[in-house]
């Protein structure tokens, strides 16, 4: 709705300052024509707004001015709740600033409001972990949450997968990411990525710095995983899949399956998945059991043929 627009085009304004119409039009998810025709509502409506031309120009209010309008809908304070994940609150050394902050939300809002707020907290709950993994161990979080904010340079010692293992490293942290339940620290210089619970000695130095112009983490961390996707499937296979057995593909997998699959006469459905290695595919796709024939590559199809002679014999045996 355009008075939904105006408000949020006019908090823009109010907490980044000058704004360019096409970044206006780029989080308002409109034409910057719309921007255009909304900025002159808001002036006729007496919103002090003015303009400025040429390459750092851009849409500005009044220095001073601070509107009050920053009425919640239902949705927006239902959102606000399930965002607050608790878990990982407390393993940053929020909790206790979570709950505080909750509770001053909840009493800010009309009884209305409340209600909605209250049912969505419970009746969703955010758990990120994933299954059949144990939580880990990650005793520098707070350490490392704490020089995050603070711009603190760290010295830890740090433990690899390849030798040598054990290495010392500085770091410049530029931000934490959880993902599937794991933490990581996105470091300077490079940026490189760390996983925390993976510090075996952590020092927090006296030393700071300062993160990059034009670093974002979140564009940072979506490219970090899309080189890794690129860079841990290194092969192809050619498989014929039984309906069941696709269906249980996920992940990289599951979009391969869906860019490359054919149905056959007999109602297997052929495809070609990226694998990361013969040894690891070789693994991932017998716990697909029968549901699964590798036509290719050869070395992976005679890896699988003579693991299941081996099989075969075993149980005749038995």
């Amino acid at each position: 709705m355009k008075s939904s627009r105006l408000v949020s085009m006019l908090l823009l304004l109010q907490t980044r300052g000058r704004m360019t119409a096409a970044q206006l039009a780029e989080e308002l998810e409109v034409s910057v024509r719309t921007v255009y025709r909304d900025v002159d509502a808001l002036a006729a409506a007496g919103v002090p707004l003015y303009g400025e031309a040429g390459h750092a120009g851009g849409y500005r209010l009044l220095a001073g001015y601070r509107t009050r309008l920053t009425g919640l809908s239902a949705g927006e304070a239902g959102a606000l709740f399930l965002s607050g994940i608790p878990g990982p609150a407390a393993e940053l050394g929020l909790g206790g600033a979570l709950a505080g902050a909750e509770l001053k939300l909840r009493a800010a809002l009309p009884p209305a409001l409340r209600e909605q707020a209250d049912r969505m907290r419970a009746r969703f709950h955010l758990d990120a972990p994933g299954w059949y993994a144990a939580a880990d161990e990650v005793p520098h979080l707070g350490a490392v949450a704490d020089a995050v904010r603070h711009g603190k340079v760290l010295a830890v010692r740090y433990r690899r997968w390849k030798e040598p293992t054990d290495v010392d490293r500085r770091l410049e942290p530029y931000g934490l990411v959880l993902k599937a339940g794991r933490w990581y620290v996105v470091a300077g210089p490079g940026p490189r990525t760390f996983r925390v619970d993976q510090i075996l000695e952590l020092t927090t130095t006296d030393e700071t710095f300062e993160i990059p112009d034009g670093f974002d983490l979140a564009d940072h961390w979506q490219r970090y995983e899309a080189d890794f996707q690129a860079r841990l499937y290194r092969g192809e296979a050619v498989v014929r899949l039984t309906p069941q057995a696709a269906s249980r593909l996920t992940g990289a997998l599951a979009r391969a399956r869906d860019d490359t699959a054919a149905v056959e006469p007999d109602g297997w459905i052929r495809a070609v998945l990226p694998i990361e290695s013969v040894d690891h595919a070789h693994a991932q796709f017998l716990a697909l059991g029968a549901d699964i024939e590798v036509v290719g590559p050869p070395e992976l199809r005679a890896r699988i043929a003579e693991t299941a002679r081996t099989l075969a014999a075993c149980y005749a045996e038995a």
